[in-house]
């Protein structure tokens, strides 16, 4: 019983590890991994800077965005923040008529 006693704090140490980091951490790298996987070319995106814009080309690391007409950037792949939809960008067109 007295060596329950000692062990318990260090069991709950290591729930709480698990539930306040490792947990947090599988979601993100899920999030990213699906993030990932919906990029492709006429998909548009937003990276972690903040610039909209629309996919030209893919390669393994990085990304061709249109971000207005003739003007083509390369960005990184990891720099993508998010994939908009394509009902949300209908949606803003006919809200800004």
């Amino acid at each position: 019983m007295k060596d329950l006693g000692a062990v318990l704090p260090l069991i709950l140490l290591v729930v709480a590890f698990f539930f306040l980091v490792v947990r947090p951490a599988r979601a993100r790298q899920r999030a990213f991994l699906q993030t990932q996987s919906e990029l492709a070319p006429g998909v548009r995106i937003m990276i972690a800077s903040g610039l909209f814009g629309d996919i030209v080309a893919l390669s393994d690391d990085t990304i061709e965005l249109r971000i207005a007409e003739n003007t083509v950037v390369t960005v990184n792949r990891q720099a993508v923040a998010r994939v908009i939809p394509a009902e949300t960008t209908d949606t803003e067109s006919s809200i800004e008529d």
